[in-house]
């Protein structure tokens, strides 16, 4: 879908790109097929479910369903569902695309992919994420990473850092320890502004997100209260940022030894498996000071 007939879909339907939903639509004919194999390869043409998050016009639901079994479209914007129906009728018709007027954040992504079988075909989880909520998304795909087989997401160029951050960099954070938690990441492709309409001021990227079996750490109350806290203020050390995180009789200096860990150090340098470590040897439940 190219922006002429972007242009002519929203004009026809009496419409226009809505601010407050970050909506930019994807473009470019090339980066949607980079984008649509990177959700269905090859191997799994005619056999992937696909859920996307936010569909907009459909130009990625479009190529989704050309590859994949089937494809869940979650769609928020009331306005643009009617839109969708009639564009890709044939495809609901067929039985490969179901549209879903819901909230992405909210949406129930377990429950759309149903029970786990062994001849169900692999689950993949995609959208072109918009910015004001990024993260909330990449904490759904978090939530149900037991359940999903591989995430395809457009993202800020600066999000993708984030994600693909080694420790010890100024990248490196709270979301990259969250994420690689759970997934390893790839960069799949860097894409320009001029891939969307309208055209966003910053360049995007597509990551791929495989989930781990088993995860590198498990999100425990302990887990998330140590990397909140080791980056809510990253000048702090270790010691003074988690002073507060333990139980009184709980010697933090020595389990922390324990664990590897210096408490003179600060929280970007540790890896996601130090903070793991750390949180195995913490009460179940942690005071807040």
């Amino acid at each position: 879908m190219k922006v002429g007939a972007v242009r002519d879909l929203l004009r026809a339907s009496g419409l226009s790109p809505k601010k407050s939903f970050g909506q930019n639509f994807l473009v470019s004919e090339g980066v949607l097929e980079t984008m649509a194999t990177a959700c269905v390869p090859e191997a799994e043409v005619g056999r992937a479910r696909v859920i996307e998050l936010g569909a907009g016009l459909g130009a990625l639901t479009e190529a989704l369903v050309l590859r994949a079994g089937h494809v869940t479209a979650v769609e928020r914007d009331r306005d643009l569902v009617p839109v969708l129906g009639r564009s890709l009728k044939s495809a609901i018709d067929d039985g490969v695309l179901t549209i879903s007027e819901s909230d992405a954040q909210r949406f129930d992504v377990a429950a759309a992919f149903g029970a786990p079988s062994s001849s169900a075909g692999p689950r993949v989880l995609c959208g072109n994420l918009p910015y004001a909520i990024t993260g909330k998304l990449l904490r759904l795909a978090n939530v149900h990473a037991e359940h999903l087989d591989r995430v395809v997401f457009m993202v800020q160029k600066e999000v993708a850092d984030r994600l693909l951050a080694r420790p010890g960099g100024k990248e490196y954070g709270a979301l990259t320890v969250f994420t690689r938690a759970a997934f390893d990441v790839e960069l799949r492709a860097r894409v320009p502004p001029g891939a969307f309409h309208p055209a966003p001021r910053v360049s995007s990227a597509i990551v791929v997100l495989v989930p781990l079996r088993p995860p590198r750490a498990r999100e425990t109350e302990a887990f998330r209260a140590l990397v909140k806290a080791a980056f809510a203020m990253r000048r702090k050390t270790l010691r003074n940022a988690w002073r507060s995180l333990a139980p009184d009789g709980v010697d933090l200096e020595r389990l922390a030894a324990e664990a590897g860990i210096s408490l003179d150090a600060r929280g970007e340098t540790l890896d996601v498996e130090a903070y793991a470590r750390l949180a195995g040897k913490l009460p179940p439940h942690l005071s807040r000071g």
